[in-house]
């Protein structure tokens, strides 16, 4: 069984990035056993002071949760051109750590327009880059998910949004 985090850079409780992974976990593919990371509005400031053992408990559950996990998948909205403050304090916080060396990762941007996101996804790509991840190019990919398209239970309903969801985490974790 191959492990997939994933981390949505959302702490908005009605968000397509969030549903998006949401829905991910509850359709991985055969073989693919995925979990969504719900720590990132828990995490506290980065402050390289206290980047050290013992580390702080939310810091402490994300590196293990990371660890834990063959391949990471992250889906976030883009602010004011970049990543939101908190996904950004989320990955300062892997930057003394190793649990994300040489790991698997790719995003997803769930933008209803093609054309937003982009500052995030380049953004990502660089701090993940700086921490040496291995980025699968063939796995980050645009999968819009309208508000619409979430149904009560917190999950996208849509057929070929639940297909193209698990093409991602198949591309992602193939060797």
């Amino acid at each position: 069984m191959t492990r997939v985090l994933l981390i949505s850079g959302s702490t908005r409780s009605a968000s397509t990035n969030t549903a998006l992974l949401r829905t991910a976990a509850a359709s991985a593919p055969d073989g693919i056993a995925a979990s969504v990371y719900e720590g990132l509005a828990t995490l506290p400031h980065f402050n390289p002071d206290d980047d050290h053992e013992p580390l702080p408990p939310a810091v402490a559950e994300l590196r293990a949760a990371i660890a834990a996990s063959d391949a990471v998948l992250f889906c976030t909205p883009e602010y004011a051109g970049t990543l939101p403050g908190s996904m950004k304090n989320l990955l300062d916080w892997t930057v003394g750590g190793t649990e994300l060396s040489d790991k698997p990762v790719a995003w997803v941007n769930a933008a209803a327009d093609a054309r937003r996101g982009g500052g995030a996804n380049g953004t990502l790509a660089v701090v993940l880059g700086y921490v040496q991840t291995r980025i699968v190019e063939d796995a980050c990919r645009h999968v819009p998910v309208a508000r619409e398209a979430i149904g009560p239970d917190g999950l996208v309903d849509d057929a070929a949004t639940r297909a193209a969801i698990a093409d991602v985490l198949t591309v992602l974790v193939q060797p």
